[in-house]
């Protein structure tokens, strides 16, 4: 029989815990009261920021409370995302998560500060879209099988340029390489400025890069699409199929956006931040906007974004090692 002290101990820890939910509502209730940052881990300009400033001021709307925008670059993104896993779990501060923060840079780099799946609460799966594998237009394969039986013929002798050692971009074509036996030479540029600057020179005949920025050269006939890297094609290129259609079944390598919090904020407030971002990309005009450039919107629960964000890290990790890319 238990006696009376367990028996007041656990009449104890349930008034705990019954006050401590309560409380968790009430504050779920108020949220929120002040302005919220969302941080962006990269420069102002980017694909991150813009995403994050549109969906700032669509959330300042519906909460009825400034958020803001903060830009903390550096070390590809791992200085602003940990600062977010190291701030105060209230719904105030929050992170625009992506492939490269939360996926490819926990193989990447020999140390984190933080980890992806222990260190925040995922909120929803925003958008993605696929990496674009463009030519330059005097580049001779206008299709993979062309580019594949190109570089099977020469193998070692034709180049690729990327953003960088560890973007997704090379990555992308380290996939490839490893599907279809490709042997070429990577040539990497500081950034997505310089590479598709040299590819346009023709310093470099192909490249892969993020969709939305391959496309307004891609429309001004200055590069040529051959193959997108999602496995169904993309409204911006409806024309361009992607590389599974031609013969690497099954190639994904897409760059996305979500939406996270630090781990142990509570549940009402994750619940009511997903409540509202996900109202927010079923607007049509928000949709349209990022459709326009070749983002398809998704919209997730937090445990679907969790089981992404952990799927994630385990095929870019695949590329990482196959790539012998890292970073000190």
């Amino acid at each position: 029989m238990l006696s009376k002290i367990s028996i007041r101990f656990a009449a104890a820890l349930l008034a705990f815990a019954v006050i401590a939910a309560q409380a968790d509502v009430a504050i779920a209730q108020a949220y929120p009261t002040k302005s919220i940052r969302i941080m962006v881990p990269f420069p102002p300009g980017g694909s991150t920021d813009a995403m994050a400033r549109s969906l700032a001021a669509e959330l300042s709307k519906a909460l009825g409370q400034p958020v803001v925008v903060e830009n903390k670059a550096g070390a590809n993104g791992n200085i602003g995302s940990g600062d977010i896993a190291k701030a105060a779990p209230d719904g105030y501060s929050l992170l625009l998560s992506g492939v490269g923060t939360n996926a490819i840079n926990h193989s990447l780099y020999p140390s984190m500060s933080y980890d992806s799946l222990r260190d925040f609460e995922h909120i929803s799966l925003l958008a993605e879209g696929p990496n674009v594998l463009i030519v330059n237009p005097n580049f001779a394969a206008k299709s993979i099988p062309e580019l594949v039986a190109m570089a099977k013929a020469q193998p070692g002798k034709l180049n690729y340029g990327s953003n960088g050692n560890g973007s997704s971009g090379r990555l992308a074509m380290e996939m490839l390489r490893q599907a279809t036996g490709m042997d070429m030479v990577h040539v990497p540029y500081k950034g997505g400025g310089p590479s598709m600057l040299a590819l346009l020179a023709g310093e470099v005949p192909m490249l892969f890069t993020n969709q939305d920025h391959a496309l307004p050269q891609v429309k001004a006939g200055k590069a040529r699409a051959i193959g997108v890297a999602s496995l169904k094609r993309n409204p911006a290129y409806p024309d361009v199929p992607t590389i599974a259609e031609q013969g690497v079944p099954g190639f994904s390598a897409v760059s996305w956006f979500g939406l996270s919090a630090p781990a142990k904020t509570p549940p009402d407030v994750i619940k009511k931040l997903h409540a509202e971002t996900l109202k927010i990309l079923n607007q049509p005009e928000f949709k349209a906007r990022l459709e326009s450039t070749g983002f398809v919107v998704v919209g997730s629960t937090p445990e679907q974004f969790r089981a992404f964000v952990q799927a994630e890290n385990e095929k870019w990790g695949k590329a990482v090692k196959a790539s012998g890319a890292t970073v000190e």
